[in-house]
């Protein structure tokens, strides 16, 4: 047996590989975005039983390469990069950081907010290239205005906490949230889609990519949001129509945005966002401090030899649980017939 864990990334902090280590462990790295292929051939050369996933995409041929696999811990939340129907067919609980990079991710949030609404990129390009642009210039107060949070979970609602402290009024959208989760932050409950992004004059992205959400932003919801509205995503490029996105802002109905994701990533060097000046872009790092990797990194790795060791895991943490429970029915239904 390869006492091996895989991270799918350049680092991992100090206090998680320690306690790696602790159990007689060794971690070894993949270089940084390697796609499917490298990451089969990491797990067949080392035997790792489980995975530590940053980047990368880990589909249905990854594990089929590495049977030994057992476990595949997410260093975040967003699991998009990960197969996880493929993961529950073969047995292999998929888990996620929950919560623990919320706050330094919705410090980016509101970093980006700022940014944008208060045009801060721009006018320190402008100051540095000599141009004093004062006069002329009419800027926009953000307090009482209504920031759209899509999505209610630990992120979006640091990120309302924050924005609470601002003056902003909050409003949400998510299906699958408690009531306790708007009423604790005074947010407004919105019944579909199309109420939130009609009261949001800000609205900020806080919901998984899936099937569902993918192109969630597009020329038609766009049109819906007031004029002269703001967009913020730190939580994946994939929920936003690009290229509608770039229309909109172009045409003046939107007046910004502020990204730390992308449909595809790292962008091509001719993305049209570049073009854009109304956009402030960070290259997917809201999560990416510290503190956050210290406690994303110590949640995964604990959740990886909990599953190792045969201890229980919080149900939450495990984001593909339904589709294994129901993959073991089947199985148990195959071995009973004739």
């Amino acid at each position: 047996m390869s006492k091996t864990i895989l991270v799918t990334g350049p680092d991992l902090d100090p206090s998680a590989a320690r306690l790696v280590a602790d159990h007689g462990y060794q971690t070894v790295h993949t270089p940084p975005y390697a796609d499917s292929a490298v990451i089969s051939e990491f797990l067949q050369q080392t035997g790792a039983e489980g995975i530590v996933s940053r980047m990368g995409r880990l589909d249905a041929a990854v594990m089929d390469a590495a049977p030994q696999l057992k476990v595949i811990s997410k260093h975040g939340v967003g699991v998009d990069n990960i197969d996880i129907q493929a993961a529950a067919d073969r047995g292999i609980p998929v888990l996620v950081a929950t919560g623990a990079n919320a706050v330094s991710v919705a410090e980016h949030a509101i970093a980006l907010l700022l940014a944008t609404v208060k045009r801060v990129v721009p006018l320190d390009a402008s100051l540095r290239a000599g141009r004093w642009e004062k006069p002329g210039f009419l800027g926009r107060e953000i307090a009482g205005s209504t920031l759209g949070l899509m999505g209610m979970g630990a992120i979006a609602q640091a990120t309302g906490r924050m924005a609470r402290g601002l003056g902003l009024k909050l409003a949400g959208y998510d299906p699958y949230a408690h009531d306790s989760a708007f009423e604790t932050l005074g947010v407004t409950r919105c019944a579909t889609v199309e109420d939130l992004l009609a009261r949001s004059n800000i609205l900020s992205l806080h919901c998984p990519l899936n099937e569902q959400t993918r192109g969630l932003l597009n020329a038609g919801t766009i049109a819906r949001m007031p004029e002269g509205a703001y967009v913020i995503n730190t939580a994946r490029g994939g929920l936003i129509d690009e290229p509608a996105l770039v229309a909109a802002i172009r045409s003046g109905h939107l007046a910004g945005a502020g990204l730390d994701t992308f449909a595809s990533e790292p962008p091509a060097p001719d993305h049209p966002f570049f073009a854009v000046p109304e956009i402030v872009l960070t290259p997917h790092i809201g999560g990416v401090t510290r503190e956050a990797g210290a406690r994303v990194g110590v949640d995964a790795v604990r959740g990886i030899f909990q599953v190792l060791d045969g201890q229980p895991v919080a149900p939450e943490r495990i984001i593909n649980r339904k589709l294994l429970a129901a993959a073991q029915a089947e199985s148990a239904k195959m071995e009973k017939q004739p």
